[in-house]
Parts: structure tokens; C-alpha cells; sequence
């Protein structure tokens, strides 16, 4: 059977698409490599939230224009948001590309696979092209990203929950790429996290574009709880769960049942991931973010209330058009004032179709450059605070297996998600562990084990580890 390699670019979702449509071709018998150059079947799988992922798609499909006149027979494809967005003028300046795909089509990509193959088999001896564009928009597609091949002693799986975006921040592509809010059903979640947990997996992400506004389109409130909330407790009472998690939330699906959730479901990690943007109202309006930054602090306090050992982190867009230096002071004075566990700092990049892509007051990137390296700085010094606080600690940690960047060792995240690297047999992979932390060096702690963490049957904790103090 043909081989496939896939490569993809961006967030968590993509990966989480990318893993779906390998499992489809897993199933007709595919094999999977590593290296596209031992593949019959390449794709790459896209992002179009800021312009340098466009770019690198599109450099890396530019470069396999050699393979594809060495290998004729090979299919070359584009997938999710870029394929969405571009659709078939990917072809014009790319003519060995076979597949174009878009974000409600990951389900169709095996069909189609196969299908070009074919036509490749038949067409051996002729020059003319074919090729597979589908962009449309497929009703019930939400439903489609529910299968994943895991491997051998996988702690952790991603789950989506949802597809698209209804907000429309000035600066964002998504609503365009991934179509309006579609939440899939709670049993059908359920179902997909139970059977990730008789696979060994012990811990959840749920996946959405803005997670904590599921299903408000498509479920009533019971007894005062969103539909994100009856759905974090329904995943919650799954025996053998050890750890939930949902990605990315937005500060206004933040409100009092959510908070409550967070106070009293003990599986729920503590780590919420909590977008910012720009600490400057004036910006924020601007990019239609539809908060304040006296809501937003408030938020933060309120969530540090409700769990008091929570870490935070965040995203930051620095030289949004109309970001003066004290719009960016305000942020930089806002961020060293929250002081975050960590946070990604983002140069705007503007994106074809958005309102802020033609909004007068362009940035130049000079000053865009310069502000994003100082709140780096900022970043890097509160994220240092916080990993050495911990050093000489006792912390809970999930472990994933060998560490990436040295497989003589192992490597997990504590439930508020920081990395811990330590020694130990490659049986702990899938197994959570007590780690006592020796030294911190920047992102990653340092550490080690002690024994692994007693669990009841239901997967609860026996005993509570707090491996972030609280802060003011």
C-alpha cells in the first residue's frame, strides 16, 4: 500500500485535523513515514492566522516541485485553512499540487487520495493534470474529527469539540478559514473520551476555536450551566480520566458557572490559557475584542480565586495599526503587572479580507520588532520567577515519554502545564509521577522522581500537589 507523510503548520486543532485524516488512511492500510521523500502520498496541512505560516506552506510545496517531476506518480495536497482561504489559485503557481482541501473536508481526504492515485495510475503515459479542489462548506462536518491513532503508552489526546468562529476580531482570518460556530453533541464527546481512556490516554484537551462558547448555539442552559460547562462535568465524571484541559477560551465566556466549574471540579487542570491581545482599550476596541482591560484584570483576579494555584497564560498581538508607544506601555505595564506563567508574543501580521489588513496607521516593522523583543523580555523574566519558585518542591507530573531533545531522559508537564525533564525507565511513559524539582532553566524544570501518585479507581487524586503558589 502507498505511504504518507504529513507536515503541519499552526495550532493544536490542525493537529488534532492532521491526526484524523491519518487515521483515515491507516485504515485503508497506508503506512505512515517520517520523510516526505519516502512517501507516495505528501500533505501539508495549513495555517492562515498570520502571513509567515502562509509563507512557509507554500516555500515547502515550491521546494517538492523536484520531487514531483523525479516521482510523477506522487500526490501532492494542500489542506485546512490556507487551502480554505486560496482555493484553487494554489494551483496556478504550483502545478504539481493535486489536492486542495478545505477546514470541513478532513473527512474526505482518504476518498479523495485515492481517487487522484488513480487517475495517476491511468494517466501514466499522458501530460494532462488532474486535480481535486473542495472547498465547500459540508453541514454535520463538526461531527467528522472524532477518530485518532494513538501510540504506544499516549498519556494525552487531544479532543475537538467544535469548529469555527462567530467574533470576528478585526485582526482574524478564522471565521473566513473555518466557517461560523458548530459544537458536536455531549455524547458524542463522551463517547470519543471514554474510548481514549480504555486506550491507556489519562489526559483530555478539549479543543474548540473559542472553547468555552460551545454549543450555545445548538443547547439550552440547565440549572443555570452554558453547555460548556454541562459539558466539562459530563467528560469529568469518566472513570479513569485523570487530567482535563479545554483550548483556547475568550475572556467573555468567562462568566460565574464556568468560574464555579473551574472551583470545583478537581480533574480540571490548573492552567487556563487566557488570550489578552493588547492591554490598551483604545486597541482593544479596535480589534473587536469586546472586553475591557478592567474586565480583563478582574477576570484573572476571579479565576485566581477560584483556584488559587492556578498558572495563567496568554497571547499578545504587539504593533496592532493605531498602537502608539503608550497604547504599548499600557500592555507592557498590564502583562508585568499580571505576571504570567508565560505568554506568546505576536508581531501583526496583516491578513487578506480582514477590516485591520487596510485600517489606517500601519506599524512599521521596525517598532514592531523592537516592542515585541521587550515584552519578550518581560515574558521571559515572569516566566523564570515562576519555574524557580518551584525548585525544591514536590510536583505532579504525566509523563509523555523520552524528551525530544535528549531521549536518555524523560519528559512530562505538571497540571499547570510546565515541563519537567528528569531520568527514569521508559515504563513511566503514561504514568504520572512524583517529581521533586533541583533546578529551573527558563521554560523547562529540572528534577527527580520519587514515586508514582496513589490514584482512586475513578481517577480523582488522592492527595492535592500545588506545583504554582499563589500570587498577587
Amino acid at each position: 500500500m502507498p505511504k504518507f507523510f504529513i507536515k503541519t503548520y499552526g495550532c493544536q486543532m490542525n493537529e488534532r485535523d492532521s491526526e484524523q485524516v491519518a487515521h483515515s488512511l491507516l485504515a485503508r492500510g497506508y503506512e505512515r513515514v517520517a520523510r516526505e521523500a519516502e512517501a507516495d502520498v505528501v500533505l501539508l496541512n495549513t495555517c492562515s492566522v498570520r502571513d509567515m505560516a502562509d509563507q512557509k506552506a507554500l516555500g515547502k510545496m515550491g521546494m517538492l516541485g523536484r520531487m514531483a517531476k523525479e516521482r510523477p506518480h506522487v500526490v501532492f495536497g494542500f489542506l485546512g485553512c490556507m487551502a480554505q482561504a486560496r482555493g484553487g489559485s494554489l494551483l496556478k503557481n504550483l502545478p504539481h499540487v493535486d489536492l486542495v482541501v478545505g477546514t470541513q473536508k478532513f473527512h474526505r481526504v482518504a476518498n479523495y487520495v485515492e481517487q487522484v492515485l488513480e487517475e495517476k495510475r491511468d494517466r501514466r503515459m499522458d501530460d494532462s493534470r488532474f486535480s481535486i479542489v473542495d472547498i465547500a462548506e459540508e453541514a454535520g462536518s463538526q461531527e467528522a474529527i472524532r477518530e485518532q491513532r494513538l501510540a504506544s503508552r499516549q498519556a494525552t489526546a487531544f479532543v475537538s469539540i467544535m469548529q469555527g468562529c462567530n467574533m470576528h476580531c478585526t485582526f482574524c482570518i478564522v471565521p473566513r478559514t473555518r466557517g461560523a460556530e458548530r459544537s458536536r453533541s455531549i455524547n458524542e464527546i463522551v463517547r470519543e473520551v471514554r474510548d481514549l481512556i480504555t486506550h491507556g490516554v489519562k489526559e483530555v484537551t478539549l479543543l474548540g476555536q473559542i472553547v468555552n462558547l460551545y454549543g450555545r448555539h445548538e443547547f439550552p442552559k440547565r440549572d443555570g450551566k452554558s453547555p460548556f460547562v454541562q459539558l466539562l462535568e459530563a467528560v469529568h465524571e469518566i472513570d479513569g480520566l485523570a487530567r482535563l484541559r479545554f483550548t483556547s477560551p475568550h475572556p467573555i465566556g468567562f462568566r460565574d458557572d464556568l468560574i464555579d466549574a473551574l472551583a470545583r471540579l478537581s480533574k480540571l487542570a490548573e492552567h487556563i490559557h487566557l488570550p489578552l491581545q493588547s492591554g490598551s482599550n483604545k486597541i482593544l476596541k479596535a480589534m473587536h475584542r469586546t472586553y475591557t482591560v478592567e474586565k480583563y484584570v478582574d477576570l484573572v483576579r476571579r479565576i485566581r480565586q477560584a483556584r488559587r494555584e492556578i498558572a495563567i497564560t496568554t497571547d499578545v498581538i504587539v504593533g496592532f495599526p493605531g498602537e502608539t508607544g503608550s497604547d504599548y506601555k499600557r500592555t507592557r505595564d498590564l502583562v508585568e503587572e499580571i505576571q504570567f506563567d508565560n505568554a506568546f508574543i505576536f508581531r501583526y501580521s496583516p491578513r487578506r479580507d480582514t477590516p485591520a489588513a487596510t485600517m489606517a496607521e500601519q506599524i512599521d516593522e521596525a517598532v514592531k520588532e523592537k516592542r515585541n523583543q521587550d515584552l519578550l523580555r518581560i515574558v521571559n523574566e515572569s516566566a523564570r520567577r515562576a519555574g524557580e519558585r518551584l525548585v525544591g518542591r514536590d510536583v505532579e507530573v504525566l509523563c509523555e515519554g523520552p524528551s525530544k531533545t535528549n531521549p536518555a531522559r524523560l519528559t512530562g508537564r505538571t497540571r499547570t502545564n510546565k515541563i519537567v525533564v528528569f531520568e527514569g525507565d521508559e515504563k513511566l511513559a503514561g504514568e504520572i509521577v512524583e517529581v521533586r524539582v533541583q533546578r529551573a532553566n527558563g521554560f523547562s524544570l529540572y528534577g527527580t522522581p520519587i514515586l508514582p501518585t496513589s490514584r482512586a479507581s475513578n481517577g480523582d487524586r488522592v492527595r492535592h500537589r500545588t506545583d504554582s503558589p499563589w500570587r498577587t
